[in-house]
Formats: structure tokens, C-alpha cells, sequence
């Protein structure tokens, strides 16, 4: 059973691959001109990031990919856990792709993505599902009691896998900001899964995840020099699931992801709200945007939210352990 020790030889393995691929990657990005396209209609502070590169979100994969193949034994789980981070991973570079070649602000269709993210997640589910059997499928915070709800499993964790996917999508909008919240949370299921849950093959995940987010904040703290693009954030979000859905802590994730969460019900109530009143709640969403609006330097809000995130761990530290 690894460590904290070993543990942490997985983070700085992540780590060091990112630092060493961002010399290799910005250069070629900027010349293949992967540069991101700002929309016009958000904060005006933003428009000077245009061309910035994006797709960065690559190396993140990468480095995790490799490191946890190297540092875990291969087995099912870790299999469909990698998948998970990979599959969604490859619907946000086909977006990417597609923003960039045809210079525009979108790419897939909200119908294409939302097709393959069903596909995918219903695999992941599905699997699940059946290798729980009668066991706990998910652990109640605060009461570390387990609960079977059988077959109503997989349209319910169809809905946590992809409502999670795009909440850290959509938290992905300042200079890290998904990279360093991810990282916290990453901890938290380092700890989680070597502690509580004993899924060493989750807590290496979770470490190299962690490191990963790390070195790409390297690159990625204002003024960012690359983007994650959704290639990287969907792929985080698929990462951050599956280590709860292989850890069956799939109820934990809108408290220690509270910032995914509030970026996700911030776009959600201002769509509403706005259709019913021709009104806005916010002064622009995701609710990182609100602030940027009120006042905030990016710099403040990133900061604000990483410590928020910080609290929301130790408060899941409390609820699960």
C-alpha cells in the first residue's frame, strides 16, 4: 500500500512532465496558430486574450495518462476511470478543434456534445453498476452510511457524471481558475481514496491529477500564457467524477466541488430567470464573470475561489472521514 510518500513521487512526476512539455507545446501551438477565440460578449477585460494559445488541456491528459499508468496496476477500474477522463477529454478537443479551425467562439453543436456525453457516461454507469453489485453505490456525507438504490443507479450517476463534466467546464473562465480548484479538490480524493476508501489505484489518479494541475499553472496564472481550452477542462471534470464514482463519494462533490457547483446554478438560474423576465440576476454568468462585473480584479476572484475551495475540502474532510 503506497504512502504519502509515493503519493507524492506520483504529484512531482505529473508535474515535471507538464513543465517540460509547456516549452515544447506553447511554441507549437502559436505556430499552428491554436490561438482562442474571445467571445465579444463577455467581460471587455477579456478581449485581450484573444490568440492566446489554447488547447493546452492536452498536456494535462498527457501527464496524467502516463503517470498513472506508470505508477498504479492496471485493473478495470482504473481502466474506465481513465477513460472517463480521456473520453470527455476528446469531446472538448473536438470543440476546441472545431472553434479553432473555423475561428469562432463555438464548436460542437449543444446536440453533439450532449450525445456523446450521454454515450459515454451511460458506459461508465453501466460498468459501475454492475461491479457494485449489492454493494454501497453511494456514501451519505455526515452520516457515513451507505445506500443501494439498484437500477436507478445509472440514470442517476448518468446526471452527476455529465452535470459535473460541465460545471468545471464552465468554471474554466479566468486565468487558473479550474486548474488551481481542481488541484484542491484532487487532494481531497488523494486523501479520501488512500484513507477511507482504500482505492490506491484512485488516490494515484488523484495525485497525478493533482500535479498535473500544478505544473500547468505554470503556464496558466494571469496573465495566462496558454488556455486548458475545453480539452482540458472536460477531461479535469471526467478526472474529478470518476474519482468519485470509483470511491462511491458521488454525493460529496457539490460540497468539496461547491465552486463547480455555484458556476453551474449561477448559469442555470440566469437562463431561467431571464426567459421568464427578460431580467438578469447576475450581472453576467458563470458567477465568476458576476464578480470581474462588480469590480473584482481576475486576479481576486481566482484567489477568493481557490480559498473557498479550501474550506469546501476540509468540510468534505469532516463530512467523510
Amino acid at each position: 500500500m503506497p504512502g504519502l510518500k509515493e503519493l507524492t513521487y506520483t504529484t512531482l512526476i505529473a508535474l515535471i512532465l507538464v513543465l517540460i512539455m509547456g516549452p515544447v507545446f506553447l511554441p507549437a501551438l502559436h505556430k499552428f496558430k491554436f490561438g482562442q477565440t474571445v467571445r465579444d460578449d463577455g467581460p471587455q477585460s477579456h478581449l485581450k486574450k484573444n490568440g492566446t494559445p489554447t488547447m493546452g488541456g492536452v498536456m494535462i491528459i498527457i501527464a496524467i495518462l502516463i503517470t498513472t499508468l506508470l505508477r498504479s496496476k492496471i485493473n478495470t477500474d482504473l481502466i474506465i476511470a481513465i477513460l472517463c477522463m480521456f473520453g470527455f477529454g476528446m469531446i472538448g478537443f473536438l470543440d476546441d478543434f472545431i472553434i479553432i479551425r473555423k475561428k469562432r467562439s463555438l464548436g460542437l453543436t449543444p446536440k453533439q456534445k450532449i450525445i456523446m456525453q450521454v454515450i459515454l457516461s451511460f458506459v461508465i454507469s453501466f460498468y459501475r453498476y454492475n461491479s457494485i453489485g449489492d454493494g454501497t453505490q453511494f456514501t451519505v456525507p455526515f452520516l457515513q452510511s451507505g445506500i443501494n438504490i439498484g437500477i436507478f443507479y445509472i440514470p442517476i450517476m448518468m446526471i452527476a457524471i455529465i452535470g459535473t463534466v460541465n460545471a468545471v467546464n464552465l468554471t474554466d473562465g479566468l486565468d487558473g481558475l479550474a486548474s488551481g480548484i481542481t488541484a484542491i479538490v484532487s487532494v481531497f480524493f488523494v486523501l479520501f481514496a488512500l484513507l477511507v476508501s482504500n482505492n490506491i489505484e484512485v488516490s494515484q489518479m488523484a495525485a497525478a491529477t493533482f500535479g498535473a494541475c500544478i505544473g500547468f499553472l505554470w503556464f496558466n496564472v494571469n496573465p495566462a500564457k496558454v488556455f486548458m481550452g475545453d480539452t482540458g477542462s472536460m477531461a479535469l471534470g471526467g478526472a474529478v467524477i470518476s474519482f468519485a464514482v470509483f470511491t462511491n463519494s458521488v454525493l460529496i462533490i457539490p460540497i468539496v466541488g461547491g465552486i463547480y457547483f455555484a458556476e453551474a446554478l449561477s448559469v442555470m438560474i440566469q437562463v431561467m430567470y431571464f426567459r421568464r423576465t427578460k431580467k438578469r440576476i447576475f450581472k453576467m454568468a458563470p458567477l465568476h464573470h458576476h464578480y470581474e462585473q462588480c469590480g473584482w480584479p481576475e486576479t481576486k476572484v481566482v484567489f477568493i475561489f481557490w480559498i473557498v475551495s479550501v474550506i469546501l475540502s476540509l468540510l468534505g474532510i469532516i463530512a467523510l472521514f
